[in-house]
């Protein structure tokens, strides 16, 4: 351990950069972050919020994809009808075509069999058409003959004329019908086309759809699976904290209760210490200040505001005492600080009421622990037996450093140099 004016300067300094530390309450035991149940809470009703209008969203999705399949059915259902219709036309023309098919085959039978006896008598009206009246009266056949031949030849043609223009006008109707059934063929395949096209358009859409309904609903039911946790974990937490307020409630009471029970014990055992002592009396020759003693026995040799050996100002005194000699408080109050600090040797920190503190530095021994409680003249560890008996001690209210000689008076002088 240092000896001398250094150790002495280097304590002073210590031991009030130590108080001051303490005093804005930087030496503290590390906190341990601990879950917040009402932090947590806030968020996971943020989150239900959040979930609520995502389930608004997907309700409006869901709502517009419903009205789209209603139109897609209207459209389905006018296509279908006018297939139907298209189906019903071209299953007319089409029994139109057989109709007509099978009139044009029987007048093609009939038209077949006139045509041997027709073809006969046509050549015979040729030849004849061919030979001058003449050569008829010169024929060797009777004339009898020759008229009945001439007036059958004279009552056939308009026969024939007019079975030729009946066929003629058949096949003429039969071009009309056929002209006709192939319109109304290429009307039903360009309806059956567009037919088509909307069962496909429509294939299509409604495949969106469902893939669209599906996705929705698996959103819909993981968002719902979702929300139901939230809830219920909503719920859990808000439980968990108002049990947990309750409990912090209870626990503040009872720590209350506790905190009266003790310092109306501590009072009570502080009064009989006291009275304990003022039945002993003080010791003659103890060395006082004012409204304190001396923390130990011995000659003062630095004073407050006086130079110390590095040509500063001392903010405290320093005692020279003996080796092993008891350190006590200067004055009732509860230690706030008990061992050694950075390498300066021991200290201790004594809080007093009204904002005091007092602060003792180069101590070999110290023998009473953080939060214990001290009476006035209370031993409170050892000066050093290695030879250097030197103790520094320093009084501070409100953090300034004050005269030790003026002790607690009113006129403590507070901060005075």
């Amino acid at each position: 351990m240092a000896t001398g004016p250094a150790r002495k300067r280097r304590i002073a300094t210590a031991g009030a950069g130590l108080l001051a530390v303490l005093l804005a309450g930087q030496v503290t035991a590390a906190d341990t972050k601990q879950p917040d149940p009402q932090r947590e809470l806030d968020r996971v009703q943020q989150d239900l919020k959040a979930g609520e209008a995502q389930r608004r969203q997907l309700d409006s999705a869901a709502e517009a994809l419903e009205s789209e399949l209603a139109d897609l059915r209207a459209r389905a259902v006018q296509a279908a009808t006018e297939q139907r219709r298209q189906e019903e036309a071209l299953a007319h023309a089409e029994a139109a075509l057989e109709a007509v098919a099978r009139d044009e085959a029987e007048r093609s039978r009939r038209i077949d069999a006139d045509r041997a006896a027709m073809a006969e008598l046509l050549g015979a009206l040729q030849r004849l058409s061919r030979l001058p009246p003449e050569a008829l009266i010169a024929r060797p056949e009777q004339p009898a003959d020759t008229v009945r031949s001439a007036l059958l030849l004279r009552a056939l043609v308009p026969e024939l004329k007019t079975r030729a223009d009946g066929l003629a006008a058949d096949l003429e109707k039969l071009a009309e019908v056929r002209t006709d059934l192939a319109a109304r063929r290429d009307a039903a395949a360009t309806a059956a086309a567009a037919l088509g096209r909307q069962q496909r358009e429509m294939a299509v859409l409604v495949a969106r759809r469902e893939e669209l309904s599906r996705s929705t609903a698996a959103e819909r039911k993981a968002l719902d699976t979702k929300l139901t946790g939230l809830a219920a974990k909503a719920g859990d937490l808000k439980d968990l904290v108002d049990r947990l307020e309750a409990e912090r409630r209870e626990r503040d009471r009872k720590a209350a209760a506790e905190a009266a029970r003790r310092a109306t014990a501590e009072a009570e055992r502080e009064k009989r210490a006291r009275d304990s002592v003022a039945a002993l009396g003080r010791a003659t020759g103890v060395p006082r200040l004012t409204g304190m003693i001396m923390p130990v026995a011995g000659e003062v040799t630095t004073r407050y505001g006086q130079a110390d050996a590095f040509g500063g100002t001392s903010r405290g005194l320093t005692f020279k005492g003996r080796s092993g000699a008891v350190v006590v408080a200067p004055y009732d109050g509860s230690v706030l600080f008990a061992g050694p600090f950075k390498g300066y040797g021991l200290i201790l920190i004594v809080e007093h009421a009204n904002g005091y503190h007092s602060l003792l530095a180069g101590l070999g021994r110290i023998d009473s622990q953080v939060g214990q409680r001290v009476l006035t003249g209370e031993p409170v560890g050892a000066m050093a037996t290695d030879g250097s008996q030197s103790l520094y001690f320093e009084l501070r209210r409100g953090g300034q450093p004050i005269n030790p000689l003026r002790g607690f008076a009113p006129s403590d002088g507070k901060g005075q140099g």
